[in-house]
């Protein structure tokens, strides 16, 4: 059993060992990565809890080219929750570019040394962990369910996930656990990586709203987002989580548009989860085209079927991807939140309500008016080469 705490002192030799790896490994020559010879794309999904970054982890884990896993390093938080988002950056990109190798070795730090594919975060998730060479509950190229493969593949061999990771002609890795960009300046000059990162984003005043359905899902990553030294953080009535959360949505954008380094030329993509929301298909085929990735039909049926399900799903529901009318999850908070809630959010936010395009209310009128459009168009010269809003075939 893992213990719950860990002294100060042992995060950071364990931090300082982990980069001097990385600088290690930096220098060595990019290898083949799979058996045809052809270079593996590595995609990382940059989001925020309750942003719905789950739905777009699964637009990629259910494609038959990716292997996916979401948030690894909810594993390195979990062991290391005394540490701060800032102290703990570097022990998060070190687990995320040892698992876009494929080199799953890197999990002996934060898990039991007797282990199962269920001692993964969320493995089930992960269409790739469901079907061969890890388990048998679907074939390759199906569309998987999380409650068929849990009793199925759960008790399978860890080490079947590194097995299954190098099969795949790209690995796809959802993480919310980074607050800025330049953090993964390294991965992005690393000559064992070929990465791609999709920015996704979404409404401040709505990842409010989903936040408090979730609070106490949410209490210990709270803490260490705010730097509380281990406690735990439920009740967040000032909004401090989602103050930082938006300060570094606004960094990571803004660093990707003012200040990129030539290395992140055409490897940033800036994604809103109201865009995708409102024309899945053609988003979607847009995100793929990114990844070099492309839509079947039996996703592009999977994907209208989720999409155009009835209300915006039950509570219980809030960390799964299941059918739900997509543009009715969007605007869910301008009926469940008060307005003075709102004005509240929009002061903190006011930055990345501007730089990512939502238009602030200024009464409780046009709050619920749902005929007033409150995302407006990204301009061309925003983000020119990471636009979610760039011409793309139609659906």
């Amino acid at each position: 059993m893992w213990l719950r705490r860990i002294s100060s002192t042992a995060v950071t030799a364990l931090l300082l060992a982990q980069t001097g790896l990385l600088l290690f490994l930096v220098s060595r020559p990019r290898l083949p990565s799979q058996a045809g010879g052809e270079e593996r794309v590595h995609v990382l999904v940059l989001s925020s809890w309750r942003s719905g970054s789950s739905f777009v982890g699964q637009l990629f884990s259910q494609h038959p080219d990716v292997f996916y896993l979401m948030e690894p390093a909810w594993h390195v938080w979990s062991a290391l929750s005394q540490g701060s988002a800032a102290a703990l950056h570097m022990a998060v990109r070190d687990l995320v570019r040892s698992v876009f190798l494929c080199d799953m070795d890197v999990f002996d730090a934060y898990l039991p040394w007797r282990r199962n594919l269920s001692d993964l975060f969320q493995w089930a998730e992960s269409r790739a962990l469901c079907s061969p060479p890890a388990c048998s509950a679907f074939p390759r190229g199906a569309i998987s369910s999380e409650a068929v493969c849990k009793p199925l593949c759960a008790r399978r061999p860890f080490s079947l996930a590194q097995e299954a990771c190098r099969s795949y002609s790209h690995v796809v890795l959802k993480e919310v656990r980074f607050f800025n960009l330049q953090v993964l300046y390294p991965l992005l000059s690393d000559p064992a990586l070929n990465l791609r990162i999709v920015h996704l984003v979404r409404d401040p005043r709505a990842v409010l709203r989903s936040r408090e359905q979730t609070a106490k899902a949410l209490a210990r990553d709270n803490g260490i987002v705010l730097g509380t030294n281990g406690k735990w953080v439920e009740a967040d009535p000032d909004l401090r989580v989602v103050r930082e959360v938006c300060r570094s949505h606004v960094r990571i954008a803004e660093a990707a548009k003012h200040k990129p380094p030539p290395s992140l030329q055409g490897r940033y993509r800036l994604v809103r989860f109201e865009d995708l929301a409102r024309a899945p298909l053609p988003e979607i085929r847009a995100l793929y085209a990114f990844t070099g990735l492309s839509l079947t039909p039996q996703l592009e049926a999977w994907i209208h079927n989720i999409t155009h399900g009835v209300g915006p799903g039950a509570r219980r529901e809030a960390f799964k991807t299941t059918s739900r009318n997509a543009l009715n999850v969007s605007q869910a908070w301008r009926h469940a939140l008060p307005f003075a809630k709102i004005r509240r959010v929009q002061e903190l936010c006011s930055g990345a309500l501007q730089l990512l395009g939502y238009r602030p209310v200024f009464s409780e009128e046009e709050q619920r008016d749902l005929s007033l459009d409150l995302v407006l168009p990204l301009g061309p010269s925003s983000f020119s080469w990471a636009s979610s809003t760039a011409k793309h075939p139609g659906p």
